[in-house]
C-alpha cells in the first residue's frame, strides 16, 4: 500500500492552526465564570452545613500572644578589658649593675623605702673608705689651723685652705654615699611583691622587668572603647564588670574617660575603680566591661525574633479580633535578645510571639492553650 502525502494550501493550514488555539480572552472569561459559580456553590454548602451542624467553625492558626507592657530598657556596650593595680609599679635601679643580694620574695608586704634588692657596690665602698681616711687627716689639719687662727697665729689664707680641704672631702663623701644609695633598690609604694625574678650575679639595668610591687587594695579596670562611642560614654556612667574566669560581676561607675583617640586602633581609654573588698582579683586578669550608653524608663521591648525585616521596612503581627494584623514598626536599639520598638505598637496591644512565621495579614488565628 502506498503512503499518500497531502499538501494543503497555505490559507487552509493557517485556518486549521487558528482552530487549534482558542481565543485567550474568551478562555479567561469562561474560567472566571466557572470560579464564580464554584464560590457560590461553596458558600451555599457551608451555609447549609453550618445550619445543620455538620461543619465545625475554622479555629485558624494557633499562636502565642504577649500583651505589650512598658518597662525599663538599656543598651550596653560590651568591651574586653583587664584588671590593673591603681599602684602597679615595675621597680628597677637608677643605674646599671649586678645583683649582689635580694631581701624579699613574692607575696611579701612592703612599704615605701623598703629595700628589695641591692647591686654590687664594692668599688663604691672602697672609695668611701679612702675618703673617710682622707677626711680624718684633713680634719686634723683643719682643727690645728683653726686653733692657731683663734689665737691670732698664722695667716687667714692657711685657715681658709684647711677649711676648704675639709669641705671638699665631705662633699666627695656625700657623693659616694648617694651613689651607694642608688645601689639599693627600694619600694616606692605600699603594696605586695608581685614579681621577684632577680638572682645574685644577674645584670640589672633601668627599665628592665623582673621586680614588681602592686597595691592590691587599689585595683581598677582599664578598657579601650571604640571612637564611635566617645560622645556617649561619660565619667560617672554606670557599668557592670564581668569576670569570665570567676563567673562573677561587680557594679561600679566610670572614674576616668580619656580625651585622646589612639591613632592606631581608634579607641579611647576608660577606667573603672573596683571596690577594695574584691580580693579575688589580680592584675592583668581578663574582664568584660558593660557600659550603659542608652536607657529608657518606659520602653516597649520585644523579643528580636518577632520583628521581621523586608526592603519595605520592619513589621510584626498583632492579634486583632481573631485575625493576624500585619503592623509596620520602627525598631530602636537591641540588647540581650530584646529590641526596643519606638513606633507602631503601644501598651496593651497583643503581639504574636509564636506561630507568626507563616502568617499573612488577615489570617484567622487562635490562641494556644
Amino acid at each position: 500500500m502506498k503512503n499518500l502525502l497531502y499538501i494543503l494550501p497555505l490559507s487552509a493550514a493557517l485556518a486549521l492552526s487558528s482552530c487549534g488555539s482558542p481565543d485567550k480572552k474568551a478562555e479567561l472569561e469562561s474560567l472566571k465564570k466557572e470560579q464564580s459559580e464554584i464560590k457560590d456553590k461553596i458558600a451555599t454548602l457551608e451555609a447549609e452545613m453550618n445550619k445543620s451542624g455538620e461543619l465545625k467553625k475554622d479555629a485558624g492558626t494557633y499562636v502565642a500572644l504577649t500583651t505589650v507592657e512598658t518597662a525599663p530598657f538599656s543598651h550596653l556596650i560590651e568591651v574586653q578589658a583587664k584588671v590593673e593595680g591603681d599602684e602597679n609599679v615595675q621597680v628597677s635601679p637608677e643605674m646599671p649593675g649586678t645583683i649582689a643580694r635580694t631581701f624579699v620574695k613574692v607575696g611579701d608586704k612592703v612599704s615605701p623605702g623598703t629595700v628589695l634588692a641591692e647591686l654590687e657596690n664594692s668599688v663604691y665602698m672602697k672609695n668611701l673608705a679612702e675618703l673617710q681616711s682622707a677626711r680624718d687627716f684633713t680634719n686634723t689639719l683643719y682643727q690645728k689651723q683653726k686653733t692657731l687662727w683663734d689665737q691670732k697665729i698664722g695667716t687667714e689664707i692657711q685657715f681658709l685652705q684647711a677649711k676648704n680641704g675639709l669641705e671638699s672631702v665631705d662633699r666627695k663623701i656625700a657623693t659616694v654615699k648617694q651613689q651607694l644609695e642608688t645601689m639599693r633598690i627600694k619600694s616606692p609604694i605600699n603594696g605586695t611583691v608581685d614579681a621577684m625574678d632577680l638572682k645574685a650575679g644577674q645584670a640589672f639595668s633601668p627599665g628592665m622587668p623582673g621586680l614588681r610591687v602592686v597595691n592590691f587594695s587599689k585595683l581598677k579596670i582599664q578598657a579601650d572603647v571604640a571612637e564611635a562611642y566617645i560622645s556617649k560614654v561619660k565619667k560617672g556612667d554606670f557599668v557592670e564588670v564581668y569576670f569570665p574566669d570567676l563567673k562573677s560581676s561587680v557594679k561600679a561607675n566610670i572614674t576616668y574617660v580619656g580625651k585622646v583617640i589612639d591613632a592606631i586602633n581608634r579607641t579611647f581609654r576608660v577606667e573603672v575603680n573596683i571596690p577594695s573588698n574584691e580580693n579575688s582579683l589580680h592584675p592583668n586578669q581578663v574582664a568584660i566591661v558593660r557600659i550603659a550608653d542608652y536607657s529608657s524608663k518606659n520602653a516597649i521591648a520585644l523579643p528580636m525574633a518577632v520583628v521581621q525585616n523586608t526592603p519595605e521596612g520592619s513589621y510584626l503581627f498583632l492579634a486583632d479580633n481573631g485575625t493576624a494584623k500585619k503592623q509596620m514598626v520602627k525598631p530602636g536599639l537591641n540588647y540581650a535578645g530584646k529590641l526596643e520598638i519606638l513606633e507602631g505598637v503601644k501598651a496593651g496591644d497583643q503581639v504574636i510571639t509564636s506561630g507568626y512565621q507563616n502568617l499573612i495579614d488577615g489570617q484567622k488565628i487562635s490562641q494556644q492553650k
